[in-house]
């Protein structure tokens, strides 16, 4: 495993480790058109509701980015409700096809597995309108678009690239208290799919080494490329230059405070996405509640945004959240706000102290980058991607484990020295211009080249 690391670390272009390096001896191609499967979630989606999140804007900023590359990208996602067109046009180059896959909505993720074969009726029924070889690539994400991709890459005789986002057997070894198991049902499509594929995407060093490990992945197969951010969308200060850093935070944040109606000389951690077990915000409560315990004279200057909706897990006790403020003696400081838009959601990384994010598992974590980018700080857990999205003690603190104490130390931190926020800021908006979309996007075009090369080198083989 150590080997596979470092063959990885020697492929480095700049600050991405492990970029990809798969270009193969002779002429290559890139593919003109690419169906992106995404059947569980769509594009189109808010980010923060029901199971939209991370994954939402990943496939939604790299179809714009490979479409800017010249590759087409048709995102095939379940339709939601009956008033939906069949395709809607996201970006020029960039088409969401909406297929019929069981009831429109009441349809838990859980329960999609049996719909499986519809979602893929209704992908075939696209691509027989199309003249043979009209899709160059099939590149899925998250397990259930796997096994539609499967089929549709055999079927079409293209290559099948596939991006596990989660995966089943890193969540269960690292459960929050009350959370439920993924089912065997879905490591059983996970093994399944990392075999059948002819290419994986890992965001990390680290998640590739959990495919290898846990999934027997090929070692030749794994890629590892970092997600991006959106620098035009999330930067410091609305008169930044896009793509640039501010080299001082504090106007940005307090013109970002003056336009959501937040004090300004407030301590503010930040809690942003879905709200369930897997994300931990209970841990930022928690955190709270011991910090004003040890200092209780923070209570006038200590607001807690939480902004998101209920997904998952957790939409079994949506209200939970609000119970356990009240049971911890600190409802007064905590807000809780709706899932907001990309726009708005820049506004609360800028107005925030710092985010918070304990999260039990993160395959990557874009909410930390994208907090970064516009010059905010991140308490992050040492899981997952968060360990290469964080720079610990510089553009924010990493702990180990999920002791709420440990979170109220790293408050405290930004409590006593009301400087810090805006120092380390700096730092991680700096940091945060290293993950910009446009390299992501080249080195998943690198992907797509390196597994339809090695595929037509399969077909001229003689014993292909």
């Amino acid at each position: 495993m150590s080997q596979y690391v470092s063959r990885l670390r020697s492929r480095s272009h700049g600050p991405f480790p492990g970029r990809t390096g798969l270009r193969l001896p002779g002429a290559a191609r890139r593919p003109r058109r690419v169906a992106m499967l995404s059947v569980h979630t769509s594009p189109l989606h808010q980010p923060g509701t029901g199971d939209a999140g991370g994954m939402n804007v990943y496939i939604v900023e790299l179809a714009r980015k490979l479409a800017a590359l010249n590759i087409e990208v048709e995102i095939f996602t379940r339709a939601t409700t009956g008033t939906l067109p069949p395709a809607v046009e996201l970006a020029p180059g960039v088409l969401v096809r909406h297929v019929d896959a069981g009831p429109y909505e009441g349809l838990a993720k859980e329960e999609l597995p049996a719909q499986l074969c519809a979602f893929t009726h209704g992908v075939m029924q696209a691509w027989a309108g199309h003249r043979p070889g009209y899709y160059d690539l099939v590149h899925s994400h998250y397990w259930l678009s796997g096994h539609v991709g499967w089929l549709a890459a055999e079927r079409w005789g293209v290559p099948l690239v596939h991006a596990m986002h989660t995966m089943a057997k890193v969540k269960n070894a690292a459960l929050a208290a009350g959370d439920t198991p993924e089912p065997a049902a879905r490591v059983i499509g996970e093994t399944q799919i990392v075999r059948a594929a002819d290419r994986l995407i890992a965001n990390t060093d680290e998640e590739a080494g959990e495919l290898i490990r846990h999934y027997e992945a090929e070692r030749g197969k794994v890629a590892v490329v970092h997600p991006g951010v959106n620098l035009d969308r999330f930067r410091p200060a609305d008169e930044s230059t896009p793509g640039e850093a501010a080299s001082d935070t504090s106007g940005s944040r307090a013109a970002a405070r003056a336009r959501l109606g937040l004090p300004q000389d407030a301590l503010i951690p930040l809690f942003a996405g879905r709200i369930q077990p897997l994300k931990a915000p209970d841990i930022l409560l928690r955190a709270v509640a011991v910090l004003l315990d040890e200092e209780p004279s923070l209570r006038s200057r200590l607001v807690v945004p939480v902004v998101g909706g209920p997904s998952g897990s957790g939409l079994a006790k949506p209200e939970g959240l609000q119970k356990l403020a009240a049971r911890l003696g600190i409802a007064d400081v905590v807000r809780f706000r709706p899932p907001v838009g990309q726009e708005q959601l820049a506004d609360w990384y800028r107005a925030a102290s710092v985010l918070v994010m304990p999260s039990y598992s993160e395959s990557f974590g874009l909410v930390a980058i994208e907090a970064q980018a516009c010059g905010t700080p991140v308490i992050a857990a040492a899981v997952g991607g968060l360990p290469v999205a964080v720079r610990d003690g510089v553009s924010g603190f990493l702990i180990a484990g999920h002791d709420p104490a440990d979170y109220a130390r790293a408050l405290g931190r930004f409590a006593r020295d009301t400087s810090l926020a805006g120092r380390m800021g700096g730092a991680a908006a700096r940091h945060a211009r290293s993950f910009g979309w446009d390299t992501a996007a080249a080195a998943t075009a690198e992907v797509y080249t390196a597994a339809m090369q090695e595929r037509r080198r399969h077909l001229r083989s003689p014993h292909g």
